[in-house]
């Protein structure tokens, strides 16, 4: 496979199935921040303990298939991968209560931080939360399958458990938000 095509270099490109569109619409957008995420993703596994990684490059793997499913203009075209599944949503659902009986219970709203992996984690949140801002705006005017937002929304919940329990296994506090007066 070849990396450079040339035939983006007039600021267009193509969907699955052919059909070309300016890289600045808002298909594009949706699938490079999801791209974007999975990259992030791939440095917070540098910071998991050995018994989860595979849980972060399942939904790593996901979400490749997540960016193609946003890079196929029709509902109707055959799709050779996978699609988020109501399974895929309950497993994030699973991951989240899983986390919630191991840390602490929240008292107070905490800002991003608190370890490195932390921070990685709160700035994938972050990324992910753009995404889904943007995929929304997509689903607007194009079909979006509505189990890809309920994914992305839950995904960031996911990923805020997740920077929680990257301080809680580093042995670091929280950093407890208090609101200037």
């Amino acid at each position: 496979m070849k990396i450079y095509t040339k035939t983006g270099d007039k600021g267009e490109t193509s969907l699955i199935g052919g059909h070309r569109v300016s890289k600045s619409g808002l298909r594009i957008e949706s699938y490079g921040n999801v791209d974007e995420l999975n990259s992030w993703l791939g440095l917070i596994v540098e910071f998991l303990p050995q018994e989860r990684i595979k849980e972060v490059q399942s939904i790593q793997s996901l979400l490749f298939s997540v960016g193609a499913q946003l890079a196929s203009k029709s509902k109707e075209q055959k799709r050779p991968f996978q699609e988020v599944s109501a399974a895929d949503i309950k497993a994030l659902e699973t991951h989240i209560d899983g986390y919630e009986t191991l840390l602490p219970k929240m008292t107070h709203f905490i800002l991003p931080g608190g370890s490195k992996g932390a921070s990685h984690a709160h700035i994938a949140r972050c990324v992910c939360r753009r995404a889904e801002r943007i995929v929304v705006q997509l689903s607007r005017i194009d079909f979006v399958d509505d189990k890809l937002l309920i994914y992305l929304n839950r995904l960031s919940d996911y990923l805020f458990c997740l920077a929680r329990a990257l301080a809680f296994w580093d042995g670091k506090d929280e950093i407890k938000w208090i609101p200037s007066k």
